[in-house]
């Protein structure tokens, strides 16, 4: 918990100032450059729906923001493991329909006698197959592509790579949206210890206004299920509920016609709840912070 006093307000600090606009005195040519390259961000975001993140499940939308998430898992002893980072970084948008994630190795935290240290590192990519916005039909449907690199100390990752497929898609009606994603992991090695994992997340949210202050607000409640086969977890199911709300996305700057600009502020908070008999954690707390520009 000390440590997570420490990286908490460092983090926020950090994503906001690495956020902020390039000072006037740039090099006009660069601003020709990020202005291209934003006027194209924005073109691809306007034909998908503008729904907020989830707490858990990656959306099948394109976004571009530095994303930061803390997690306390509890055991049955009640001991935490305070998960700092959760495995989020740096997303964007370099060419239309596709978005890349690059996300920092997460810092384990223990209170069980584990040994503290960081985790792996992992790396996620979309394709947008397909989307409309809200005026033409509020859908969208993604494919992803993870990879993640086994290079955890103390214990804190997996032994080895991990490449992970995944379809995603979501249908929105007015201020309600459902999503729901479903993928499975690929060991590059040690197939028989680690086995394969199937996960299926859904999320239903809903927009408590769209105008006004409570526009910012979407409750919601969200169900990630893993389903394992081989390993020593064969044949068992973990699902959890995660109810929470996301405030955001709370405009930091705005465009000269007075319109909000690329910059903002996205927070939320959220709890997981097991569902299930087998679990290796339960009333998990979700906090997440994230700057999108």
């Amino acid at each position: 918990m000390t440590r997570l006093r420490f990286f908490l307000p460092i983090t926020v600090v950090a994503l906001l100032l690495c956020a902020m606009p390039a000072p006037a005195q740039t090099v006009a040519a660069s601003k020709s450059f990020m202005a291209r390259y934003q006027a194209r961000v924005t073109a691809t975001q306007s034909a998908q729906p503008h729904w907020v993140t989830p707490l858990v499940t990656v959306t099948p939308r394109l976004e571009q923001e530095f994303r930061t998430d803390f997690v306390r898992q509890t055991n049955a002893k009640r001991e935490d493991t305070w998960n700092l980072g959760n495995s989020k970084g740096l997303e964007i948008i370099p060419f239309r329909r596709i978005e890349l994630l690059f996300n920092a190795p997460p810092f384990f935290d223990h209170d069980t006698g584990a040994k503290d240290g960081f985790g792996d590192v992992s790396f996620n990519s979309k394709l947008r197959i397909l989307s409309r916005n809200e005026e033409h039909g509020n859908y969208i449907l993604t494919a992803y592509l993870a990879a993640t690199v086994p290079t955890g100390k103390n214990g804190n990752g997996s032994c080895c790579a991990l490449v992970t497929p995944s379809i995603g898609g979501g249908k929105g009606w007015g201020n309600l949206d459902l999503t729901s994603t479903l993928g499975g992991s690929l060991p590059m090695s040690n197939t028989k210890g680690l086995g394969h994992t199937t996960t299926w997340n859904s999320v239903v949210q809903y927009r408590l206004a769209k105008t006004g202050a409570a526009r910012f607000f979407w409750p919601e409640a969200e169900f990630n299920s893993s389903f394992y086969s081989g390993g020593t977890n064969d044949g068992k199911i973990a699902t959890f509920a995660t109810p929470g709300i996301v405030i955001g996305r709370i405009p930091l700057a705005h465009n000269p016609d007075g319109t909000p600009g690329r910059l903002g502020l996205t927070f939320g908070a959220g709890e997981q709840i097991a569902l299930t008999h087998f679990h290796a954690f339960n009333h998990s707390i979700v906090l997440t912070a994230r700057v999108p520009f």
